[in-house]
């Protein structure tokens, strides 16, 4: 008996102009739905402040007096942004936080990156205990120092003066910066340092030719994360401030409160709507790297 021939199937050929195949759909799950719709609730929570604030600021001053503040607005009116800059000097509070946050930001970067290179890279006898110092900094209150950093300047002369806000801020922002720092530079592999250090190069050469370029995602979440701060910083610029050509923007705010307590509301949202439009966009411009940095300082590969 001979054994029969399997079959032949040839595949099916399909025109390019034929339907594709019908796929079953997968019935969404309950887990699904309920984080879609938690996700939408976050987006709300997050959204709807800024949204209001926005069309708040458009409202005329009647409006905004006489009808209901959450309701929409019967009519919009420009005004309130040329009244907010009239009313304060809100272009010269905006250079100041300016000024004061890149000025903070560059102090922080440079000493948070030569600091945890110092303690993660090269190391040194103690390193671990002087890395736990650092980071014990993290805890301590910023109002404990307000005392006797405002003697010690008013001795030296250093009030009412950028380096008054700079110094603080940058001081109490290091250690978490360094924690980020030294959290990344353990993620390069010492594979890549022991190659540098046997073509000759030098522990100067080493971090500016290799761990400063590596590190653009991390620079980038420090800078991100602490300018939210500083930009919005209220204790150090109203301890350290006295004159009005140096007050930054939350002590700009304070100039629409007339008198008796008397505030223009919808021209002090035009000066908030005017004031966070920055962080805002640059936020949005450099959030994936900022996710980057953070992702990988979190883990180690």
């Amino acid at each position: 008996m001979t054994a029969q021939a399997a079959p032949i199937t040839r595949p099916v050929m399909t025109s390019p102009d034929s339907p594709p195949p019908l796929r079953r759909r997968r019935k969404p799950s309950l887990y699904g739905t309920l984080s879609k719709v938690l996700i939408a609730l976050i987006v709300i929570v997050q959204v709807y402040p800024l949204a209001w604030l926005f069309i708040t600021s458009l409202r005329t001053e009647q409006d905004f007096a006489t009808g209901d503040p959450f309701a929409l607005p019967k009519s919009l009116t420009w005004d309130n942004y040329a009244r907010a800059f009239e009313t304060g000097n809100l272009g010269m509070n905006i250079l100041n936080s300016f000024i004061v946050t890149m000025g903070a930001n560059l102090l922080i970067v440079l000493l948070g990156m030569m600091a945890a290179y110092a303690l993660q890279v090269l190391g040194f006898r103690f390193s671990k205990v002087v890395r736990g110092l650092f980071l014990i900094g993290i805890i301590v209150p910023v109002q404990i120092a307000l005392v006797p950093l405002f003697i010690d300047y008013s001795t030296i002369n250093l009030l009412d003066t950028y380096p008054s806000m700079i110094i603080p801020l940058a001081g109490f922002a290091l250690p978490m910066s360094i924690y980020l720092f030294s959290s990344f530079f353990n993620y390069i592999p010492r594979e890549t340092y022991e190659a540098a250090s046997l073509d000759g190069a030098g522990p100067y050469r080493i971090f500016g030719l290799i761990t400063l370029p590596l590190s653009v995602n991390t620079v980038v979440t420090v800078v991100l994360v602490n300018s939210i701060f500083i930009w919005n910083d209220f204790i150090f610029a109203n301890t350290f401030v006295l004159s009005e050509e140096l007050k930054t923007i939350p002590l700009g705010l304070q100039n629409y409160i007339g008198a008796m307590g008397k505030t223009d509301w919808t021209a002090t949202f035009a000066a908030v709507c005017v004031t966070i439009t920055p962080l805002l966009l640059v936020f949005l411009v450099l959030n994936k790297a900022m996710i980057q940095g953070l992702e990988s300082g979190a883990t180690k590969g």
